[in-house]
């Protein structure tokens, strides 16, 4: 199917509200669907339909007459994830092969381990060292077993950490910040010295829909990685925090060593806090994202200078 017609798959979330934006933006029709009722005002140009992801009928009857399903649908802060994750992707298979339609999913890090630091590539290898990650390599398999079949396409964007001004649950407001508050302090969570990987959720977005209008040039199991920001030794973001903040309060911030200690703590009794310590490795060791293959297609990347995404994220969260 080849009109311009999207479903997307959590769109009240952070990578699934952006990609609505930007595909509006880009002259979409926009479905989304919701399992109560619509979370936005019905003149914002988006098609709600009510239904749940983990219900194959629900995605099969949002999908019809769609030629992209962005799949950006999670469960809620990182439980049950060995649970839900897969049977709703299988659900976002089904219905983008009863439609001929690609499948557009945002990837992570997660999948890979120390054998594929520092530089990750599109082909590197893939043995995570986490059951998050184990679980988004059998979601890639999943969607590259689909993609053989000849029935529908799947379009991949990896990139690092999101943060942005609808970005939901992520480390920028999880960790660095609390957002509503105003800034007085900034956690950091990597080691000394050692780089991390950001990227802007406008950024991620309108590269994914750039590479929808190339789709039918593109194999149909189509993988790209964005450079974003680099943070060379993991201090730029909470620097650049402390900028724009005394920039618009005349107060700077300081910044501190992320509590890692007291996340140890309270891990067995918080499911979101035990997750995301599952994921320090990632802020241990240098990992950046080689976007060769990117420029190769689109010949750049979108990218927002830093401190103007610092500081629409912080006005976004409510901190300015």
């Amino acid at each position: 199917m080849d009109n311009k017609t999207a479903l997307v798959l959590g769109a009240t979330g952070g990578i699934g509200g952006e990609m609505v934006r930007q595909l509006l933006a880009a002259g979409w029709q926009v479905r989304a669907m919701a399992r109560g009722e619509p979370p936005s005002p019905r003149s914002d140009g988006v098609t709600w339909v009510r239904g749940d992801a983990m219900v194959g009928a629900d995605v099969l009857v949002a999908a019809r007459g769609c030629a992209v399903i962005v799949h950006a649908v999670n469960p809620p802060g990182y439980r049950d994830w060995d649970k839900l994750v897969l049977p709703m992707l299988d659900n976002t298979i089904a219905a983008a092969q009863a439609q001929g339609a690609t499948i557009v999913l945002p990837g992570t890090v997660y999948n890979y381990g120390a054998d594929a630091f520092p530089m990750l590539k599109e082909d590197s290898p893939q043995h995570p060292a986490t059951r998050k990650g184990a679980i988004r390599v059998a979601l890639e398999a999943r969607l590259e077993r689909a993609a053989s079949t000849g029935t529908a396409r799947v379009l991949i964007v990896r990139a690092g950490d999101f943060f942005g001004p609808h970005a939901g649950n992520n480390w920028f407001a999880q960790g660095l910040i609390k957002p509503g508050q105003p800034v007085r302090a900034i956690n950091t969570p990597g080691a000394q010295g050692v780089g991390h990987q950001w990227s802007y959720l406008p950024d991620v977005a309108l590269t994914m829909v750039e590479l929808l209008a190339l789709r039918s040039s593109l194999p149909p199991f189509a993988r790209f990685h964005l450079a974003g920001h680099w943070d060379h030794d993991g201090r730029q973001m909470s620097e650049a925090i402390a900028r724009v903040v005394a920039q618009a309060t005349g107060r700077t911030p300081r910044i501190k060593a992320f509590p890692w200690w007291l996340m140890t703590v309270a891990a067995p009794f918080v499911t979101t806090l035990r997750e995301l310590r599952e994921m320090r490795y990632l802020w241990q060791t240098p990992l950046r994202m080689d976007n060769a293959r990117l420029l190769a297609v689109l010949g750049h990347e979108p990218h927002t200078p830093l401190e103007a995404a610092v500081r629409a994220t912080l006005k976004g969260m409510g901190n300015l």
